[in-house]
């Protein structure tokens, strides 16, 4: 057997005018972990997904083993031995873990004969590989991480020996993107080899054995990671040194512009999900909320931003009195002053079949400033997209694209774009950097700071300790639906941990 799992010569992919892969050459050993790296639009998941059969290229060889091989589509990929675990899974909601697991690969024409055995070949992998997973589990049940580790079991199920994964820990919290990263060292310690491709530099450094960078469609380096670094890393990725740290004055708090006292909501299945919970926000500061995800953030934000009802409740914005009970919306929350970058952006903050244009507006659409009588002034609404997309650094710069066809950085700069533009009073920003590279991280970084600084009040909700700590002036942090403690935006990562894991909360109660 070849010591290369894969070799990649000469790829070359363009959509239009845009080159995404420009003469990519790329070796990868057998038995490693290798990550790639690059911007947001720099070309990875293009590589990739020619890799996996979704795309042709238009020129260049694919080998798995040494050998040549056509990858016209998944099939192909999956015969060669390649399986591929998409950032957004691709699991049918309603079905079962092992109804998914064979969904495509029943194998004959008795579907009795052939869940049995998948379930023992399941099993098999679960026990091998770390994999416990409940077979019979609706996905719709099942938290990300578990529905992560069925899209591994679906490719190692159907054979597969080389992995790529596709910004896997993005929708993960920091345990289970560790319990994640031991899944992948098993996988490797068995002779698997996996590619990964992320925009974490620290991943990188703690999981991979080479990292290759990409930037604008062209392969610039490829590294051992024992022998390279985060900076050196985040140069290449961008061309030029990146300020991998916040940099901000003291905070200067105003008068309170957001107020929320006694707010308790229940989830959809009847739950109380958020418990009593209450704080302000001034003007010149930024609050971050930490917490380990599913303890009441999401629905917190949520209400606050009326997407969501509260059983009890009530905000002062700007010392307007907002029942949180009531039918109060986004759309009278957003003219009283108050914006709002949802958590899921492809569900809540766009609408992926419209233009960039069309997106820069949405929800501010009925402003004098878009308007042309009764009617939306066209050229206006595409004039304000450009100015976005140029101060945003919005790429490609084109504000016909349908927003699918962006990355999903560069999504997210839309969404905050569009927010922040409107210049607003409170921002509340929910995983701002979620699936964004480190170029486009300081950028939004930076913006945060900025709004600060012009006397914003801003409330931040983010998974990303490090974020969280980083970027705010205070931290209050939930547990179990309530906010159990507040610190300075200083405070250690191990006290902020204890908090998230209930430890301080407990011994208080006892």
């Amino acid at each position: 057997m070849a010591e290369t799992a894969i070799e990649l010569v000469g790829i070359n992919k363009t959509f239009g005018t845009v080159h995404a892969n420009r003469d990519i050459n790329i070796a990868i050993p057998r038995g490693t972990i290798q990550g790639i790296i690059g911007e947001n639009g720099a070309g990875k998941s293009t590589l990739m997904s020619i890799l996996y059969g979704f795309y042709r290229a238009d020129s260049g060889e694919i080998l798995v083993n040494g050998e040549p091989r056509t990858i016209a589509t998944s099939n192909d990929a999956i015969a060669a031995g390649i399986g591929m675990v998409h950032q957004h899974f691709m699991l049918v909601q309603n079905f079962s873990v092992l109804e998914n697991v064979i969904l495509g690969a029943e194998g004959e024409a008795l579907l009795g004969r052939s869940i049995a055995k998948a379930r023992a070949e399941l099993k098999r992998l679960e026990r091998e590989y770390g994999l416990d997973v409940d077979p019979d589990a609706l996905i719709e049940d099942l938290p990300v991480g578990l529905q992560q580790r069925v899209e591994i079991l679906k490719a190692l199920y159907r054979g597969a020996e080389i992995l790529i994964l596709d910004e896997p820990t993005g929708v993960l919290t920091p345990a289970e993107a560790d319990h994640l990263f031991r899944i992948l060292a098993q996988l490797k310690a068995e002779g698997k080899t996996i590619v990964l491709i992320t925009h974490k530099l620290r991943e990188i450094m703690a999981i991979t054995d080479n990292v290759s960078v990409m930037r604008q469609g062209t392969m610039v380096a490829t590294r051992k990671t024992s022998e390279t670094n985060v900076e050196e890393l985040a140069e290449l990725m961008v061309g030029r040194r990146v300020l991998l740290r916040v940099e901000k004055g003291e905070a200067a708090p105003g008068d309170v512009l957001l107020s929320v006292k006694n707010l308790t909501v229940r989830d959809s299945r009847d739950c109380i999900v958020v418990q009593d919970v209450g704080f302000d926000v001034r003007a010149g500061e930024i609050v971050g909320i930490a917490g380990v995800a599913g303890n009441g953030q999401s629905e917190l934000i949520e209400t606050i931003s009326g997407i969501r009802r509260a059983e009890a409740g009530t905000a002062w914005l700007k010392g307007d009195t907002i029942d949180l009970t009531g039918d109060v919306g986004s759309g009278e929350l957003r003219m009283k002053g108050l914006a709002h970058v949802p958590e899921d952006r492809h569900h809540v903050g766009l609408v992926l079949p419209f233009e960039a244009s069309e997106n820069t507006i949405l929800g501010y659409h009925d402003q004098p400033r878009y308007l042309h009588g009764p009617m939306l002034d066209i050229d206006a609404i595409r004039q304000g997209a450009r100015d976005k997309i140029a101060r945003y650094d919005i790429r490609p710069p084109n504000e016909y694209l349908k927003t699918a066809n962006f990355s999903g950085g560069n999504q997210q700069k839309l969404v905050l774009a569009r927010e922040i533009e409107n210049d607003p009073d409170v921002l509340i920003v929910g995983q701002p950097t979620r699936g964004v590279d480190v170029g486009a991280i300081e950028f939004i970084h930076k913006r945060l700071i900025e709004m600060r600084d012009a006397g914003k009040a801003v409330l931040l909700v983010s998974v990303e300790l490090d974020e969280i700590r980083s970027l705010s002036d205070r931290i209050l942090v939930m547990f179990d639906g309530r906010i159990v403690g507040e610190r300075a935006g200083d405070a250690s990562e191990g006290d902020l941990g204890l908090l998230m894991a209930g430890v301080e909360h407990r011994r208080a109660a006892e």
